[in-house]
C-alpha cells in the first residue's frame, strides 16, 4: 500500500514537472521547439517500452514464477 502511494506521489510530481516544462517551451517558441521534439521522442520511446513489456509473455512468466 505504501508503495502505491509513493508511485502516485512520484507520478503526480513528474506529470506536473512535464506540464511545466512544456508550458515553458511554448512560451519561448520558436526556440522551445527543440525541447518539445525531445520530450515527444522520449514519450514515444516510453510508450513503446511499456507496450513491449505488457505484451511479453516471457517477462510475465518470469515475474510470476521465479523467486528472487
Amino acid at each position: 500500500m505504501v508503495e502505491i502511494i509513493a508511485y502516485i506521489i512520484l507520478g503526480s510530481i513528474q506529470l506536473l514537472f512535464i506540464i511545466l516544462m512544456i508550458y515553458g517551451m511554448i512560451k519561448v517558441l520558436p526556440y522551445g521547439i527543440i525541447g518539445l521534439l525531445l520530450i515527444t521522442g522520449f514519450g514515444l520511446l516510453l510508450i513503446k517500452a511499456i507496450k513491449d513489456r505488457l505484451k511479453s509473455k516471457e517477462d510475465n512468466y518470469y515475474s510470476k514464477n521465479i523467486e528472487k
